[in-house]
């Protein structure tokens, strides 16, 4: 052992005990968000795998049934059909919400507005407010007999004659689309302004002294600059539209005739409606819903990759 390896492999005092003292420090800082992590999210996923696999109402005795529930699930014709109103729920919002707060958020921070803070204040005021009140205040602007919509279109000419647009299956999931879309759009317009204030202004100096258009601007500066930002809201709201059901619980709860459901509110109603109880069932669809999210993860990581970006 030469000199300089024995200098190096000797303990300095005190290290021993700073090593414990970070040790503990490691432990105290993270435990808590460790255990929090396992008892509310590892925990009831495992138990909802075995959920799956029992015929159970959640009261009495269960029955193991193994796989059952899921080839039960696959004969299940509601279930394919709230999956095809996932699908154009997962592709209209979303694009409807990045497209509209892209817009917005891009007027926001290259005009100069003089009532730029007072808009921001505006768009974001929708997420402030809960899902109840938003679908509330959306179940009066369809309302065929005083409705705000059908008075307005009122003014064009048009006589709906107390058409209600949520009940009926022809315009209800469409209807629906409109307050998603409205209650997240003025966080991603924050989260896109910051993104673009982030960009350097001699780009935009530059690209204004060689005669570039603003959609020339917004399309060849702009939005490749923030594309991971982007491609990280449209991961948001593709995940929660698909997991979402809680406006439509409020406004339709599925219908009419179940044009409007969706395979997580089908999952509930079953495990906690009025006239099902199946535990043990919901839990399988519960489980499927884990594998679509999953599966449309992988698919957005596919189709639109995370790249490195250089300002």
């Amino acid at each position: 052992m030469n000199a300089g390896h024995a200098q190096a492999s000797r303990k300095t005092p005190g290290s021993g005990k700073a090593a414990r003292q970070k040790a503990i420090f490691l432990i105290i800082a993270i435990a808590p968000s460790l255990l929090g992590y396992f008892l509310f999210t590892l925990y009831p996923n495992v138990m909802s795998v075995y959920y799956s696999l029992l015929q159970w109402d959640g009261l009495t005795d269960a029955k193991f049934v193994g796989l059952d529930n899921y080839a039960y699930l696959i004969k299940d014709h509601f279930v394919l059909r709230a999956l095809v109103h996932n699908v154009v729920y997962i592709v209209a919002v979303p694009a409807l919400t990045v497209l509209i707060s892209l817009l917005l958020a891009y007027l926001l921070n290259n005009k100069s507005y003089k009532e730029n803070a007072f808009y921001k204040i505006v768009y974001f005021f929708t997420n402030v407010l809960s899902t109840v009140v938003v679908a509330l205040l959306w179940s009066f602007i369809f309302d065929g007999s005083f409705g705000l919509l059908n008075g307005f279109l009122e003014l064009f000419g048009l006589n709906m004659n107390d058409f209600y647009w949520l009940g009926d299956t022809r315009t209800a999931i469409w209807a629906l689309v409109i307050p998603m879309v409205w209650g997240g759009v003025g966080l991603y317009v924050v989260i896109f302004i910051n993104a673009m204030g982030a960009i350097p202004k001699s780009l935009y100096e530059a690209a204004h002294l060689e005669g570039a258009r603003p959609m020339e601007i917004l399309f060849g500066i702009t939005i490749p600059l923030i594309r991971n930002v982007i491609r990280v809201c449209v991961v948001f709201v593709v995940l929660g539209t698909l997991k979402g059901f809680e406006i439509i619980m409020i406004l339709t709860n599925g219908g009419p005739e179940g044009s409007t459901d969706v395979v997580g509110l089908y999952m509930f109603n079953l495990a906690f409606g009025k006239e099902a109880h199946s535990y043990g069932y919901a839990s399988a669809i519960g489980m499927f819903l884990f594998v679509i999210l999953v599966g449309a993860k992988l698919i957005i990581d596919k189709v639109y990759p995370e790249k490195d970006v250089e300002f």
